[in-house]
């Protein structure tokens, strides 16, 4: 299954050209009955030789243009060219075209005071408006449902959840006769992967655009699913049949009054990844040149304070659970890593998961202000301008704490790990819980933005500087 973190192009969703489709029909009509309403307002109401809808002198472009774009923006905004019942809420529609003609007025009279504006025009343009798209509108509508009810341009979808539950699902569905169910599936057992990857694979197979999940809380690792699916160009849904709505990652979509939950994870996947990625290569470069001197200075006390290597390369699990090496400034004495297991005894984490302890006899004098400052990290500008990992993110853990995690710790390895995380700026070593740590990352991951990323960066210059939490 190709991962939407490798290509350069994104896998559009299925079902995507049929949506645009829509889109483009509906701005076709719309323009054509908006044209033909300016058209008869200006013929019908009272003569102004300023107002020219087409050409003005000097071969100018006319007044029709900027009055459909503006009036399409108002009509986006509130959600008459979305996907679920939204744009088939005439009464959105009347004040959505009745706030265009008032914008119009203001920004007619703004762009020039002095323009004389037909008031019978405009009035006859917002009543004509009102008449004509809503008519159109409501054609299309009717058309739709009679094609549908002959079962053509139904929707391929895939059922998911208890039996009991997709038997429900099938008669609310069935009522819309919108949807063609094109198989369904039992929730397998928790422990039982080999039928989830046979379910998924049959989902691919059929090109369904969305999966319905019936039973919500059968789901143990609701983002995990999304993932898979996503990377297949599907979209996921809950139908709220007897169970809680997922209070995350999701918004209430009305299809045909029946209520849905479409689920909306920020995964940072497709444009996502490659727009984080674009700024953790710009910021990294922009590092890597201000920084120069210090990474100078540095390799220079590392060398006279103890033999040894400037850096330290060790192997961490990243994306996808992959292996790779990530760069340090050595902090240790050489053969660090052979002592570690006389140590494992002394570790101050509660579960193992990772290994941390104070006054660690294997760091070397320099080694131990290039950690209270987090300045040992600096070397993974390399790893995030090869790719291998971001400026934010779950941090990157050696194999021996990986071995040691249980299985609903592995989504940390869905995104690129980072240099900075939430975790560094919420305690950093002072947490001795993997579990709270885990729920940090977890937080990231389900409330990925730019701004965050960029609130963590600066938070993470506040931690260094005032050496919370760090050795």
């Amino acid at each position: 299954m190709p991962d939407l973190r490798a290509p350069i192009i994104t896998r559009l969703r299925q079902g995507t050209g049929v949506g645009w489709l829509r889109v483009a029909i509906l701005l076709v009509l719309d323009s054509l009955m908006l044209s033909l309403t300016w058209i008869i307002a200006n013929s019908w109401g009272t003569p102004v030789d300023s107002f020219e809808l087409f050409w003005k002198s000097g071969q100018e472009p006319g007044f029709l243009l900027p009055i459909l774009v503006l009036t399409f923006g108002i009509l986006a905004a509130s959600g008459l060219y979305g996907t679920d019942d939204k744009r088939r809420d005439y009464l959105t529609l009347v004040k959505s075209l009745t706030l265009a003609q008032i914008v119009l007025l203001i920004i007619a009279f703004l762009y020039d005071p002095d323009l004389k504006i037909s008031r019978s025009t405009f009035l006859l343009a917002w009543v004509l408006s009102i008449i004509f798209v809503c008519t159109e509108r409501l054609l299309i509508q009717l058309a739709i449902v009679s094609l549908r009810r002959q079962g053509a341009i139904r929707q391929r979808i895939f059922l998911l959840g208890d039996t009991a539950d997709i038997e429900e699902a099938r008669k609310l569905l069935d009522k819309t006769a919108r949807f063609d169910v094109r198989g369904q599936a039992v929730f397998p057992s928790e422990n039982n992967q080999e039928s989830w990857v046979k379910i998924l694979e049959r989902v691919r197979q059929l090109r369904v655009s969305e999966v319905f999940v019936c039973s919500w809380e059968a789901v143990r690792a609701p983002i995990f699913l999304y993932w898979e699916l996503m990377s297949s160009g599907i979209s996921l849904r809950v139908l709220p049949i007897g169970l809680k709505i997922p209070s995350q990652w999701s918004e209430i979509k009305m299809i045909d009054g029946l209520t849905t939950i479409r689920f909306r994870s920020p995964p940072i996947l497709g444009s996502d990844f490659w727009t984080k990625r674009f700024v953790d290569v710009v910021v990294a470069i922009l590092i890597l040149m201000l920084a120069s001197p210090l990474f100078l200075l540095i390799a220079l006390l590392i060398k006279f304070d103890s033999p040894g290597a400037i850096f330290y390369k060790q192997k961490r699990v990243g994306l996808k659970g992959r292996h790779f090496q990530v760069w340090k400034f050595r902090t240790m004495i050489v053969n660090a890593d052979r002592l570690q297991k006389e140590l494992e005894a002394r570790n101050e984490m509660k579960d193992g998961v990772m290994f941390k302890m104070k006054n660690d006899p294997r760091i070397t004098r320099v080694g131990k202000f290039l950690r209270r400052y987090s300045l040992d990290e600096l070397p993974q500008i390399i790893n995030v301008l090869v790719g291998e990992m971001s400026l934010v993110g779950p941090r990157p853990f050696p194999l021996r704490d990986v071995e040691k995690m249980s299985d609903h710790h592995f989504i940390r390895h869905e995104v690129l790990p980072g240099i900075t995380g939430l975790w560094q700026v919420s305690g950093r070593s002072d947490l001795v819980d993997f579990e709270d740590v885990f729920r940090l990352d977890l937080t990231y991951i389900q409330n990925w933005s730019l701004t965050l990323d960029f609130q963590i960066l600066l938070q993470t210059i506040k931690v260094v500087l005032r050496k919370e939490g760090a050795y």
